[in-house]
């Protein structure tokens, strides 16, 4: 399983951003793995800030993005995206895409030992 991401940058506080992340892997179906997206700042511990279900009915967001930050997954085009709105300093860091294969189901995983593929992580300066 191959994840590539990409959408980061520097951006302005109060900025958005729009993060993609392209899966791929011999006869894959995204509908059967979980996805998560993380972030690690210079000298922090890498943490989930925002992830869904295999379904796609369950979804959790760390308190600091709750009503910024917005996961999505198409399926179809094998693609899980971020949305990131009203940009704070403290969001710089490089910011990873991760997938879990599992049941499907509406259960959310949301911390780094439970995903198996990663992306290569895009990083994300919020500064003016």
């Amino acid at each position: 399983v191959q994840l590539q991401a990409s959408g980061g940058g520097l951006v302005q506080p109060g900025g958005s951003l729009r993060f993609s992340c392209a899966v791929s892997g011999s006869g894959l179906t995204l509908n059967y793995y979980a996805i998560g997206w993380f972030r690690q700042a210079p000298g922090k511990e890498r943490e989930g800030v925002s992830c869904i279900s295999s379904s796609g009915t369950g979804t959790y967001y760390a308190d600091s993005v709750k009503g910024r930050f917005t996961i999505s997954r198409d399926n179809g085009k094998k693609t899980v995206y971020l949305q990131i709105n009203s940009l704070k300093p403290e969001d710089t860091a490089v910011y990873y895409c991760a997938v879990r294969w599992g049941p499907y189901s509406s259960t959310v995983y949301y911390t780094p030992p439970e995903y198996n593929y990663w992306g290569q992580g895009t990083q994300v300066t919020v500064s003016s």
